[in-house]
């Protein structure tokens, strides 16, 4: 090759060169950079996410009475709705403030039964100063397994109250921490239940507009066709739990208000508004044909209060327990099995959220294993 031309050679490789290497290194430069960004991004995510969780999680017991009633009353709200002319803020209105009524009705009427109690306790205490204390009942010494335990503390009560009452003082203390915690906690349910009924009242104003953020949503995430049938899945387990749990409240409360009438209680209807109450708050009808059955006995009525226990034991027990799972099951328009396993798995690891949490989990994964399914035979016939 000619000087010349040599010389023109390297002068190009030379000039064109730094290009190459900029061009060759600049992915490899750019690459980590990439992933270190992608990473930051990622971690952030994570953190807003759990600091999401976290702020919204002293909620949750809100909003799933919220769900409760918006998914329940629903039908309901909109007959209000068409009867006030459309004006869903005043029908919001009008909903919320008496679903709170017959909320704090209940509410301050346990009030008001725990304050008599009270009286009642301290005039009991002041008659056993002054006569001793009396005979056990015998229907409680008849009771099983526990009435042959009752009789040997209560003779040592008889003989000696002050000695024998310090000597179960940790237990007294104990259940008397547990009656305040159980107390307080039926309080704060009933704060969160008047809270939820307000948030339903915003939800049912909005109508189904706000569900077109989820639909949207799942329709990026999941595809056109899959994502509003996961909504779907969704809504109709979340129905199911709402209207089950609502359901056999409503029932429990008119077998309680059956039961309490036969008993010759005079406030009967007063008893099942509280049976409502405790069973949507998922504590039960115990607390209720207990102490029903317990006043019943101590005022002679031993009859009545055999037949209040047998009658809370089976029937109000066993709507609480068989039926809101079948109801729950039934309502939510999707095999009973898989409802059924998922209100029952979801109370055992989450309590009562869990009843939705469970159900929710299980009908996602169903609708998307038949959505899978479904795929698989279209492939294989498209094959065939």
């Amino acid at each position: 090759m000619p000087d010349h031309k040599l010389s023109s050679f390297i002068s190009i490789q030379v000039f064109i060169f730094p290009f190459k290497l900029t061009a060759m290194n600049s992915p490899l430069q750019s690459k980590p950079r990439g992933v270190i960004e992608t990473a930051l991004a990622l971690l952030l995510l994570l953190i807003l996410l759990f600091d999401l969780f976290k702020v919204l999680s002293v909620f949750f017991g809100v909003f799933t009475y919220a769900i409760i009633f918006s998914v329940s009353l629903y039908g309901l709200f909109e007959s209000l709705v068409s009867v006030l002319k459309n004006k869903r803020k005043l029908a919001a209105f009008v909903y919320a403030l008496l679903l709170i009524a017959l909320v704090a009705l209940p509410f301050i009427y346990i009030i008001s039964a725990l304050s008599d109690y009270a009286v009642n306790a301290q005039q009991w205490i002041t008659d056993v100063k002054a006569n001793g204390v009396p005979e056990l009942p015998d229907w409680i010494a008849g009771l099983p397994f526990i009435g042959k335990k009752i009789i040997p503390f209560w003779q040592q009560l008889q003989a000696d109250p002050s000695g024998t009452l310090a000597s179960y003082e940790p237990q007294i203390r104990a259940t008397l921490q547990r009656l305040i915690s159980g107390g307080a906690g039926i309080v704060g349910s009933a704060l969160e239940l008047i809270v939820g009924i307000i948030v339903s009242a915003i939800l049912l104003t909005s109508g189904e507009k706000v569900l077109e953020p989820v639909y949207a949503a799942m329709k990026n995430i999941a595809g056109v066709n899959d994502g509003p049938a996961l909504v779907n899945a969704t809504g109709r387990a979340v129905k199911g739990v709402a209207v089950g749990v609502m359901g056999t409240a409503f029932i429990a409360a008119i077998f309680a208000w059956i039961g309490f009438s036969i008993a010759g209680i005079s406030f009967a209807i007063g008893l099942a508004a509280i049976t409502f109450f405790l069973v949507v708050i998922q504590v039960g009808p115990l607390l209720v044909w207990l102490p029903v059955a317990i006043w019943l006995g101590t005022n002679g009525q031993t009859g009545m209060a055999v037949f209040t226990t047998i009658y809370g034991i089976i029937v109000l027990m066993g709507i609480d327990n068989i039926l809101k799972p079948v109801l729950i099951a039934k309502s939510g328009k999707l095999p009973i099995l898989v409802l059924f396993l998922g209100v029952i798995g979801g109370m055992v690891a989450w309590g009562f959220t869990g009843m939705f949490k469970g159900a929710i989990i299980l009908a996602v994964f169903y609708t998307i294993f038949n959505s899978w399914l479904g795929k698989q035979q279209n492939t294989v016939q498209t094959a065939v």
